[in-house]
């Protein structure tokens, strides 16, 4: 029987961003530099030591969650090792699936915040693990029983949570042209739709945030992973325990003034436990 470690590849680098371990860590170190702070310096600070990685499936259909099947994940910088404890825990739920390496490395929503964790926590890499999670198609019930599932972890200030997720996807090529004349120019629509989204995942009802989806179809890809964490702050709020999300910063790929332009949202936000 084999000992070798199942290693995912790197799959996107080169193409999504750069193979280069030197020159990734020159980019991080530049883009982290110019992130403002919008919370007063703290006096202390828990580093987390697991993070889970919740990313929406974008190429293979999932009606549940699918664990990974390697116990690495490669980058650029240094590789990130899952932790297999939870990962075991996880799995005798029976709630979950096994993605193949291969849908594992065609699959980009998890991959993209992998360079970004590893620079953050590389003063604490040697007691760093992640727990990637893909998710898929869930219903309203299933968000909710991902929710009671996760929301231990998400009370534990040494595990973090990172949502992966862009928001409106606008175009013809996207088959989504929502547009509220009333806003002025497409982009303006767009970033007023977005906005009312935000607001409402800034509430942290899960109900509110599926009545809008329902109500104007915007193309949110982690919809799924954000309406899991919406339901596992909700199991943690009923210990009492008091939080708030709010969004940070707000871009669009391009500003759409005509139907035959296109663009993606990118909203950034954080969730503060109390």
């Amino acid at each position: 029987m084999s000992n070798r470690t199942v290693c995912r590849e790197a799959s996107h680098a080169g193409s999504w961003y750069t193979a280069s371990g030197s020159q990734l860590n020159t980019q991080l170190e530049g883009w982290l530099s110019q992130a403002q702070s919008t919370v007063s310096p703290a006096r202390a600070i828990i580093a987390p030591r697991r993070v889970f990685i919740l990313g929406p499936s974008h190429h293979v259909p999932l009606s549940r969650c699918a664990l990974s099947s390697a116990e690495v994940y490669k980058t650029p910088l240094y590789d990130l090792r899952i932790d297999q404890e939870v990962y075991a825990d996880l799995w005798k739920t029976g709630m979950f699936e096994r993605m193949s390496l291969q849908t594992d490395e065609e699959e980009h929503s998890i991959e993209m915040h992998l360079p970004y964790t590893a620079k953050a926590m590389e003063s604490h890499k040697d007691e760093l693990s992640i727990v990637p999670v893909l998710v898929g198609a869930l219903s309203e019930s299933k968000e909710q029983d991902y929710g009671k599932l996760l929301f231990r972890y998400l009370a534990d200030p040494s595990n973090l949570f990172i949502i992966s997720s862009d928001f409106c996807h606008w175009g013809q090529r996207f088959r989504y042209t929502y547009y509220d004349e009333a806003q002025g120019e497409i982009h303006r629509s767009i970033e007023h739709l977005d906005k009312m989204g935000m607001g409402i995942i800034e509430t942290l009802d899960p109900m509110s945030f599926i009545n809008y989806l329902k109500k104007y179809h915007n193309t949110i890809c982690g919809r799924h992973p954000i309406g899991v964490l919406l339901n596992a702050v909700s199991e943690l709020r009923k210990s009492g325990t008091e939080m708030n999300f709010s969004f940070l910063n707000y871009a669009q790929s391009s500003q759409c003034r005509n139907w035959q332009d296109s663009s993606v949202s990118y909203a950034a936000g954080a969730l503060l436990v109390h």
